[in-house]
């Protein structure tokens, strides 16, 4: 598991998150309050802020989560798999739904949101063991 696996399984949780959010995006903006322009979209959707900010996010988590299967002697696409969803959904998703609920931000933005970091690490978690 090298620097390329670290970034392939950025790249893949980047990409379940494109989807993820692509199914969810109306029940996602109305839950987020994000802003949308007078025709219903996004209105910070051509900035590519967000974008960059969350493909570096998941390198990020990935070259982590690598590091940390690595002194687990995690070394099985299974055990990437179920490793992956123990972190997002005990590790990412309590944070989530601690920020959300002293923000006062609806459940189901705590759902979304938590959903995303559950089933990306565990996407994560797979393709860093497939490679």
């Amino acid at each position: 598991m090298g620097f390329l696996s670290v970034l392939a399984a950025g790249i893949a949780g980047f990409a379940f998150g494109a989807v993820w959010y692509t199914v969810l995006a109306d029940k996602w903006m109305a839950a987020s309050g994000v802003p949308l322009d007078e025709n219903g979209v996004p209105a910070n959707r051509s900035d590519p802020v967000p974008y960059v900010t969350s493909l570096l996010g998941a390198i990020l988590v990935a070259g982590m989560m690598r590091h940390v299967f690595q002194l687990s002697g995690i070394d099985t696409a299974g055990k990437g798999l179920i490793s992956g969803l123990g972190i997002g959904l005990f590790l990412v998703s309590p944070w989530i739904a601690t920020f959300y609920s002293f923000g006062a931000r609806p459940k189901s933005l705590i759902l979304i949101d938590g959903g995303y970091a559950t089933f990306g690490c565990a996407v994560i978690g797979l393709v860093l063991m497939l490679l």
